[in-house]
C-alpha cells in the first residue's frame, strides 16, 4: 500500500500512544546487504569450485563473521586457497551487486510518512558506522536519520540490546517511546531487551516462525504504509502478513 492510500491527518489521530521515534535496522531491513553479502560468498565459492549451504551462512547474532567465513571457505577448498585472491575476487563481485542496492521496497515511503508525522528516526545496526553510513549516503537516505547508533560503538552485537540503547539515549526517549524495525530474529531480541516494541519484517533467509517475540510481522513495507503498520502495533495485531 502506498503513502496516498492513509493520510497523515486521517492515520495519526488514531492511535493513541505514538511513538516518538521509529528505530531501524540497517542490513536486511533497510537494504537487503544480507542477500548481496550472500551472493558475494556464493559466487566465491563457486570459483573454488564449491558450493555454500545457505543455512551454514547466517549466525543468531550481528557480529563481523569474515575470519568465521574465510576460515570456512579455506578449510573447504584445501591447499589451493589464496586468501588475497579471494577476498579481492569477492570484493570486486559484491560492489558490483551494491552498485544497484536501493532501499528496499516501501522503506522511503516510511521514511517520508515518518517525517511528515513528526516522528523522529535512527538507524541502529551491528555494522560499523561507516558502512552504514556509506549505503544509505550513496542512495541519498542518510539525511532521513537524526541518530546512527553503529556495531563500532558498542561493546557487543546484537542480541545484545547495546546499539538500540545507545540509539535511545542519542534520541533522548525511553524504550517505551519508540518502536524498533527489524529483519532479524536476534535483532528482535535485542530491541525486546531494550524495552521497545518492536515491528519485524523478515528477510528471506529468516523463516516467519523465528519471529514469535516480535510485537508485529509484515511480509513487506510496501504492502503497508507506516500509518497502518503503527495502528495495528497500537491494536495489538500480531501477524497481518500473508502466509509463505
Amino acid at each position: 500500500m502506498g503513502i496516498g492510500r492513509v493520510p497523515i491527518e486521517d492515520w495519526r489521530p488514531a492511535v493513541g500512544s505514538w511513538p516518538e521515534a521509529v528505530v531501524f535496522d540497517f542490513d536486511g531491513l533497510l537494504m537487503d546487504t544480507e542477500s548481496t553479502s550472500f551472493e558475494s560468498w556464493r559466487h566465491e565459492w563457486e570459483q573454488w569450485g564449491l558450493t555454500l549451504d545457505p543455512a551454514t551462512f547466517f549466525a543468531d547474532h550481528g557480529g563481523d563473521l569474515t575470519e568465521q567465513r574465510n576460515a570456512q571457505l579455506a578449510a573447504a577448498a584445501g591447499r589451493a586457497f589464496d586468501r588475497n585472491l579471494s577476498r579481492r575476487r569477492r570484493m570486486a563481485y559484491r560492489d558490483q551487486l551494491h552498485a544497484s542496492l536501493d532501499l528496499l521496497p516501501g522503506l522511503r515511503d516510511w521514511l517520508q510518512q515518518a517525517r511528515q508525522a513528526g516522528i523522529r528516526l535512527a538507524v541502529a545496526s551491528s555494522s560499523p558506522r561507516h558502512w552504514v553510513i556509506g549505503h544509505l549516503g550513496r542512495v541519498g537516505a542518510e539525511r532521513e536519520f537524526e541518530v546512527f547508533a553503529c556495531g563500532d560503538e558498542v561493546a557487543a552485537p546484537k542480541p545484545a540490546p547495546d546499539v538500540y540503547l545507545l540509539a535511545l539515549a542519542g534520541l533522548g526517549v525511553t524504550g517505551a517511546q519508540a518502536v524498533a524495525v527489524e529483519d532479524a530474529p536476534h535483532g528482535v531480541a535485542a530491541a525486546k531487551a531494550a524495552g521497545m516494541r518492536c515491528i519485524a519484517i523478515p528477510n528471506p533467509f529468516s523463516p516467519v516462525p523465528r519471529f514469535a517475540a516480535a510485537d508485529l510481522v509484515l511480509d513487506s513495507a510496501r504492502r503497508v504504509s507506516l500509518g497502518e503498520a503503527l495502528q495495528q502495533l497500537a491494536a495489538g495485531v500480531s501477524d497481518v502478513s500473508p502466509p509463505r
